[in-house]
């Protein structure tokens, strides 16, 4: 077996212009991991997300998947290895979630249209949406379209899965359901990381959390010492500002 991490983010760095987004970001991410990242807004956590599977480019650093750099991999070899799960779900509105999820099959992994509507109507099931397959992303909730961005992204097979604020573009009543599928992904083995406000998920899901601040990761380590006694009053004040919310609402 491979001692590598499955991901391995080295020095990481990146800036639009003037601007640096990310400061020499470092870290491994083994099999099996859900690492869950939180910061305030502009702290470069989807940024980060981003250039791990080559939606933006960087500038500094390196990024490897099981040993190997993904800068040296062709873009749908990566795509195919890490799935994202966007904030604002990027459905094809003529399309219904059961074209939305075999679209990748067929255009990518180059299955045909038999074998690809049987895997997609798999990961439907999986997401609890095999009833909606033939539904258009205008006839189903925010929670259900998310749910098929997740069944498109599970049905490639990755290897690393990615999560950008899956649920920030949600109805309060309907974030649990999205949390729900996530959380059995974990239990099942999945290898995520995880972009999220969700402190609960946080808590119950995640192998590791990481706080990012100002493009430099402040503090991370598992979700109970994060939450019950961190190291740093940067984490303590935001993790504070976090709950106060949370109870406000």
């Amino acid at each position: 077996m491979s001692s590598e991490p499955l991901l391995r983010v080295e020095d990481l760095q990146k800036s639009y212009g003037d601007e640096t987004v990310l400061r020499g970001v470092s870290f491994d991410l083994d099999k099996r991991d859900v690492e869950v990242v939180i910061g305030p807004s502009g702290s470069g956590k989807s940024t980060m997300l981003r250039c791990v599977n080559r939606l933006t480019e960087f500038q500094g650093g390196t990024i490897s998947l099981d040993g190997e750099s993904v800068m040296e991999m062709d873009e749908n070899t990566l795509r195919k290895r890490v799935g994202m799960v966007f904030q604002d779900i990027n459905l094809f509105s003529h399309l219904t979630a059961l074209g939305n999820v075999t679209l990748g099959l067929r255009k990518v992994r180059g299955m045909g249209d038999s074998e690809a509507e049987s895997k997609a109507m798999n990961q439907l099931e999986r997401v609890g949406l095999k009833a909606q397959a033939d539904s258009y992303p205008a006839e189903l909730s925010g929670g259900q379209k998310q749910r098929v961005g997740i069944a498109r992204a599970l049905a490639m097979d990755p290897e690393l899965l990615l999560f950008d604020e899956p649920t920030s573009a949600l109805d309060p009543e309907l974030v649990g359901e999205v949390l729900e599928v996530m959380r059995d992904l974990a239990e099942g083995g999945m290898t995520m990381l995880v972009v999220t406000h969700e402190m609960g998920f946080a808590r119950r899901a995640a192998s590791s959390l990481m706080f990012l601040d100002e493009g430099r990761i402040v503090e991370r380590g598992p979700p109970e010492q994060l939450f019950e006694n961190p190291q740093r009053d940067r984490t303590k004040e935001f993790l504070d500002r976090l709950t106060s919310i949370a109870e406000e609402t």
